[in-house]
C-alpha cells in the first residue's frame, strides 16, 4: 500500500509551517530552501522522467494517490488556509493531462489519508483522522466516477484516528488494515477489519504494537509486515504457515538503522521469483515545502527469525515517504518531498558491494552501487515542490505534490 501518511504537527515560526514527519516531534527549521543533492551518483547518470500533465490543487494539501483504469483519486491533508482535509478529489488521467472530474467532500474529517481501490474494483478506501472523528469510509465504485458511500466504520478502537489504511485480500477474504493513532493513554494499535459485507464490517483483530507508532503495513502472500517506528519493522504469519487474521504469528522484528519506520514493500521478482528484500521508508523531521529527512533500507528477510539489514539509499537533505514498484522491471519508485520522485534498480544482490561502496557498518550504499536509474528533480520553477505519494501503473507514473496537486510522468525504463 502504498502511503503515508503523515503524523504532523503544526507551529508558527516566522511564518513557516514545519512538521516533524510521522513522530509528532516538532522541528524548528529555518524556513529557507535547504539545497539536495544536483549531480546525483557516483558512476550514475539518472534520466529525467518526461512531464505528461499536471492536475493543479492550490487550494488543499494534497495527501495520496490511488489509480485504477482511467481514473485517479487523490486524498487531502490537514488544513490549508480555512479549507480542511475533508475531499476526496476524482481525476480522469485517460490522457496526458489530468482532468478533475468530481469530488467527495466527507464531513467531520480534518485529514482524509489513505485511499485505495479493492482488487475488485467494487470498493473504495478511505482512512479518516483526527483524534475523536477516526473511521474508515466504504464507498461503492459501481460507478467509478461517481463513489458512493456505503459506511463509515467507527468504534472505540480507531475513534483515536485511523492513520494509515490498507485493505488486501488474504485466502480469498478482504480485509482492512487500519493502523491507529495513539491518544489520550492509549498507545497505538492495529485493527483488522473483515469486509466481507462491506455494509457491516467486523473487527478480527486489535494488536497492541509500536513506539510510539504504528504506521504502515504491507500484505501480502499471507505475510503481514509492519512498519511499528521505533520499534522497527516486523513480520507476521497471518495465513502463510500456521497464522491467521485472527491469530496472527510475529515471525521476527528488525529495528532499521534510525528507527522511524515509516512504510514498507516485499518485492518478488517475477523474473526468478527472488523474495529476498523488503525495502523500508524511514520519516524524519522535516518542513512543508522546504525539507525532509530519512533514507531507504534494504532488509533481507530470508531468515525470518534473523532479520538483516544489508543496504540504504540516502538522498542529501531530503528524505523518503511512500513507494510504488514496477515489479516486471524491478524499478521502485519513491516519493522524495522536497528532492522529487527517485526510481531505483531493486532486482539482483543488493548485499554484495565494493568496500568503496559500503558504509562504515558495512551496509551497501545503493547510490555508490549506481542503483539509481531515474528521476523527478524537485523544482520550484515548474511546481515540483513537495512529493508526498507515486503510484506506477501502466507505464506511467502518478505523484501527488503536496503544495500544487496530481502530477503525471512517463514511466521508467531499463
Amino acid at each position: 500500500m502504498i502511503v503515508s501518511r503523515m503524523r504532523i504537527a503544526f507551529i508558527a515560526m516566522a511564518g513557516a509551517l514545519a512538521f516533524a514527519g510521522c513522530s509528532h516531534e516538532i522541528a524548528f527549521v529555518d524556513p529557507a530552501p535547504i539545497p539536495i543533492d544536483s549531480t546525483g551518483l557516483v558512476g550514475a547518470n539518472p534520466v529525467e522522467l518526461a512531464t505528461l500533465g499536471h492536475g493543479v490543487v492550490n487550494e488543499r494539501y494534497s495527501a495520496e494517490v490511488w489509480v485504477r483504469g482511467n481514473t485517479a483519486y487523490t486524498s487531502t491533508w490537514n488544513f490549508r488556509g480555512i479549507n480542511g482535509g475533508d475531499v476526496v478529489k476524482i481525476w480522469d488521467v485517460s490522457g496526458d493531462q489530468p482532468l478533475l472530474v468530481d469530488s467527495v467532500k466527507i464531513s467531520v474529517a480534518g485529514t482524509t489519508g489513505d485511499v485505495q481501490v479493492s482488487d475488485d474494483g467494487l470498493l473504495l478506501a478511505v482512512a479518516i483522522e483526527p483524534t475523536g472523528v477516526g473511521s474508515l469510509a466504504l464507498f461503492s465504485l459501481a460507478n467509478p466516477r461517481k463513489p458512493q458511500l456505503i459506511t463509515r466504520y467507527q468504534s472505540s478502537n480507531v475513534v483515536s484516528g485511523v492513520h494509515t489504511a490498507e485493505i488486501a485480500r488474504v485466502n480469498g477474504t478482504l480485509y482492512a488494515f487500519c493502523s491507529i493513532d495513539p491518544a489520550n493513554g492509549v498507545p497505538a494499535r492495529l485493527v483488522i477489519l473483515d469486509l466481507t459485507n462491506p455494509a457491516t464490517p467486523k473487527e478480527v483483530t486489535v494488536l497492541t504494537l509500536g513506539a510510539p507508532f504504528q504506521h504502515d503495513v504491507f500484505v501480502r502472500n499471507g505475510l503481514l509486515f509492519t512498519a511499528e517506528w521505533d520499534d522497527g519493522l516486523g513480520v507476521w504469519d497471518i495465513g502463510a504457515i500456521s497464522g491467521s487474521v485472527a491469530a496472527p504469528k510475529r515471525l521476527g522484528r528488525i529495528k532499521t538503522v534510525g528507527g522511524q519506520v515509516h512504510n514498507v514493500y516485499w518485492f518478488i521478482d517475477p523474473l526468478n521469483s527472488d523474495k529476498r528484500y523488503a525495502f523500508v521508508g524511514q520519516e524524519g523531521p522535516g518542513q512543508i515545502g522546504f525539507s525532509s529527512t530519512g533514507d531507504i533500507h534494504v532488509v533481507d528477510i530470508s531468515n525470518f527469525s534473523a532479520l538483516k539489514e544489508v543496504a540504504y539509499y540516502s538522498v542529501p537533505n531530503a528524505g523518503t515517504h511512500n513507494f510504488s514498484v514496477d515489479e516486471d522491471r524491478g524499478l521502485l519508485y519513491a516519493a522524495y518531498y522536497n528532492a522529487g520522485v527517485r526510481v531505483l534498480d531493486i532486482r539482483g544482490d543488493l548485499a554484495t558491494c565494493s568496500a568503496g561502496q559500503k558504509s562504515a557498518d558495512g551496509r551497501c550504499n545503493l547510490a555508490l552501487m549506481g542503483r539509481e536509474k531515474a528521476r523527478v528533480s524537485g523544482d520550484t520553477e515548474r511546481g515540483i515542490l513537495y512529493v508526498w505519494g507515486v503510484q506506477y501503473l501502466n507505464n506511467a507514473l502518478y505523484a501527488t505534490d503536496m503544495i500544487t496537486g496530481l502530477w503525471k510522468f512517463r514511466a521508467a525504463t531499463r
